[in-house]
């Protein structure tokens, strides 16, 4: 279905989603420029390689045409074309990422048939640093309980890492420790719905999408991902405590009792997202005339 928007219409869409953008991110925009790093909001910006510009530019999504004076800025970026009614994202950009399309599709589906696991009790970012040189540590901040207090956490229960983001960055000698071995190739065979970081990993298949999908789901994915970020790292083996972040201490009952509770809350607000995400894939698959 084809949509044709006014200026009266879109422009509001456009200036809600900048400011919706400036509320999410302007203190830790103030906080970079001057000069301060923040560890947990970082990877929002290193990891998933998207800036805050990048962020502020709202997209319709395929299928839609703006119309008036100010569309012709949307011409010049990439995807879009002129029309005689306007300017919208053209149907051999959809014909190009096609092969995108139908991986974040099948991702979704195989993700959301699986029941969540909520077993895994934040240990990935334990076992990156497990057995490390304390020169490699990442994020360069220091260790709550010590080298040897974080190896005793490490070794004290079962790793279930079932998302290879995670686990590729896992130590040698943490590895082989993991309940299997997830790859690149096996992704979609290992992604669960529990997964803190699957369900982070939503707001980099909304970006990938773009323009293809409107903007106003991309910003639900980032607001998603910076509070499954959060979580991550208050359950992580570093002393935030100087960014002003208290310990989700996993390596008691409590702290694991906590983490699960948290890690059941991102399932549930990353369920709709997913689905979202998945049904806009089956219609841009729609569009393209094809099918998984």
């Amino acid at each position: 279905m084809r949509v044709v928007l006014t200026p009266a219409e879109w422009l509001p869409r456009r200036d809600r989603h900048r400011n919706r953008v400036t509320a999410l991110l302007g203190g830790y925009l103030r906080q970079r420029g001057e000069g301060r790093s923040n560890p947990v909001i970082d990877f929002l910006f290193t990891y998933y390689n998207v800036t805050a510009g990048q962020l502020r530019r709202w997209h319709p999504g395929f299928g839609v045409t703006l119309t008036g004076p100010e569309s012709r800025h949307y011409a010049k970026l990439r995807g879009y074309g002129q029309t005689d009614s306007g300017v919208t994202v053209r149907p051999d950009h959809l014909t190009q990422r096609r092969g995108t399309v139908e991986y974040v599709g099948r991702l979704m589906a195989a993700t959301a048939s699986r029941p969540a696991n909520l077993g895994c009790l934040g240990m990935h970012e334990w076992a990156m640093v497990y057995k490390a040189d304390p020169e490699e540590l990442r994020h360069g901040v220091p260790l709550r309980l010590g080298r040897d207090g974080t190896d005793e956490v490490v070794e004290s229960v079962p790793l279930r890492c079932s998302h290879f983001d995670a686990f590729r960055f896992f130590t040698p000698e943490a590895a082989p420790r993991n309940v299997g071995s997830p790859s690149r190739a096996t992704q979609q065979d290992w992604e669960q719905p529990g997964c803190l970081h699957a369900n982070m990993d939503l707001y980099k298949w909304s970006y990938k999408l773009s323009p293809l999908i409107e903007s106003e789901t991309l910003l639900d994915c980032l607001e998603l991902a910076a509070a499954a970020r959060e979580i991550d790292m208050r359950a992580s083996p570093y002393d935030l405590s100087d960014h002003g972040y208290t310990p989700i201490a996993v390596e008691n009952a409590a702290g694991r009792a906590e983490y699960v509770r948290c890690q059941k809350a991102i399932a549930t607000r990353a369920e709709p997202l997913r689905a979202a995400l998945l049904a806009r894939c089956d219609l841009l698959l729609q569009a393209a005339g094809c099918r998984y």
